[in-house]
């Protein structure tokens, strides 16, 4: 793995490029979550990637079907099984345009999801750039890949690497196997650790990873974190890693699995002390 496989994400240079994928995105996961079979966890809302771009997957139909947002070609696609795909460039059309196209296409296969087509009733041609869309999906493949290895190093259950549209970020879930129990009124569940990836938010604005336990186990903030992460505690607690860090290592996978092991096993050690 080359350094260039985590390349600058400064959020400022793309931010119109990643926010019309997000919301591209978003559309995508609405159809899953209307046709996908339910996950307790919502899995069934989330997009995967793959070597072009990112995908629903196969969803379930009278003809099963696939999405893809392909970051290579720069189309949106629509494969469904045992016809010829259909693609639509992701260049100069409008949220309302991408909307109509998709919901024409799985019409013709008898699918017709219900979603909530307000977030794509703007007929505003949408910005987007192929040279930045590219150098994000070279870092996500790569933080894909970073993270994939994490997962194969977890005992017991956890989610699939994944992306929720809402937010646009990478996640992957890792349960202890115990449930919580919180106070009288609130809805307890699955201990469980929260690991991700976000290009940038409200909370921090240029792209960072992040590692959320819940519930967070006293003491955890004062527990030692790689070179470059900290402790956020400012409306969320949990390490965070800015992505630039990253990037800018010498060996930046190595940086990234560093920072995933540590909040998970200095986590462990406080929730099961």
């Amino acid at each position: 793995m080359t350094d260039n496989q985590f390349p600058p994400l400064n959020l400022n240079d793309w931010r119109g490029t990643r926010d019309t994928l997000q919301l591209y995105s978003q559309l995508l996961g609405k159809i899953r979550r209307a046709l996908a079979p339910p996950h307790p966890h919502w899995w069934h809302i989330t997009l995967h990637v793959d070597d072009t771009g990112l995908t629903t997957t196969r969803i379930p139909a009278e003809t099963p079907f696939e999405l893809r947002l392909n970051l290579l070609a720069h189309t949106l696609e629509f494969l469904p099984a045992d016809e010829p795909r259909q693609s639509l460039p992701l260049q100069n059309q409008s949220a309302h345009a991408l909307s109509a196209w998709t919901l024409r296409q799985l019409a013709s296969i008898g699918a017709t999801p219900e979603i909530d087509r307000a977030p794509f009733s703007s007929a505003k041609i949408l910005p987007y750039d192929a040279g930045h869309a590219e150098i994000f999906f070279t870092a996500l493949k790569s933080i894909d890949r970073t993270f994939r290895q994490f997962k194969s190093e977890l005992p017991g259950e956890s989610s699939p690497v994944q992306i929720f549209p809402h937010h646009f970020d990478v996640s992957l879930v890792w349960f202890t196997g115990r449930q919580v129990a919180v106070p009288e009124g609130e809805e307890g569940g699955a201990e469980q650790i929260g690991f991700g990836f976000s290009t940038g938010d409200d909370s921090i604005p240029d792209a960072y990873f992040y590692a959320t336990p819940w519930l967070v186990p006293a003491g955890l903030t004062d527990t030692p974190l790689p070179d470059g992460a900290s402790w956020h505690t400012a409306g969320w607690t949990g390490g965070v890693l800015p992505y630039r860090a990253v990037a800018e290592s010498a060996q930046p996978a190595a940086l990234l699995l560093d920072f995933l092991r540590a909040v998970q096993q200095n986590s462990v050690k406080l929730m099961f002390d």
